[in-house]
């Protein structure tokens, strides 16, 4: 099976902003704007609650080809059907989590500097997150912001490091519309959004919006 390439607005669910209630409505609006890629990222939910909304989110997903990710958690997305994964520094290694979903999955790791981003292209990153470009306020323990000069440099770094293989790096972290085409011209593939989406009036004409900033 063919990997979907992870590119332009990667549109991520955060339930520090919507409430659990809320949660698979807000995937359905963001679908409607024409995204193809969601996260879904529950770091306050207990597990129980995770799988359920997780379920939820899957379903809806699956019903209009839309690729989902669950973040941090291997055993949710394995249990749920997820599509792949995505992977902090201190989450299971990226090896294990291949060994348990498997080579069609996709598993993406957070990076902060060109080091770490080398380390999990050669790993086997289906994509490598930078961040925060710009200050972020869905992180209290967010890391120093890194700027588009880094962005340009783990972008430069991925490539020498495993040429060929067209790692996508996903630039997150205080994104917005006005900002998100100056991460694109410096290398990022995809832009990650969260709280310019989440707290939108009109959510799926704000991803429609951003999907034409991010190509």
């Amino acid at each position: 099976m063919q990997k979907t390439p992870v590119s332009g607005l990667y549109p991520i669910i955060d339930t520090s902003i919507v409430p659990k209630d809320k949660i698979t409505t807000v995937a359905k609006a963001i679908i409607s704007g024409g995204a193809r890629i969601l996260q879904l990222r529950a770091k306050e939910l207990q597990v129980r609650d995770l799988m359920e909304v997780s379920l939820c989110v899957k379903e809806v997903t699956q019903r209009a080809a839309v690729t989902f990710i669950i973040n941090d958690r291997v055993d949710v997305a394995l249990l749920t059907g997820a599509d792949g994964v995505h992977l902090g520094q201190e989450d299971i290694p990226l090896k294990d989590a291949r060994s348990l979903l498997g080579p069609d999955a996709i598993i993406g790791v957070s990076t902060h500097n060109p080091e770490e981003a080398i380390e999990a292209a050669l790993a086997g990153a289906d994509y490598i997150s930078l961040g925060p470009l710009f200050p972020t306020k869905t992180k209290e323990d967010a890391h120093p912001v890194r700027g588009l000069a880094i962005l340009r440099a783990v972008a430069k770094a991925v490539k020498e490091a495993a040429p060929g293989k067209d790692i996508p790096i996903v630039a997150i972290g205080g994104i917005t519309e006005e900002t998100a085409p100056e991460a694109i011209a410096s290398g990022a593939a995809a832009c990650a959004v969260i709280s310019d989406i989440l707290e939108a009036n009109d959510i799926g004409a704000k991803v429609a919006s951003l999907i034409k900033k991010t190509a």
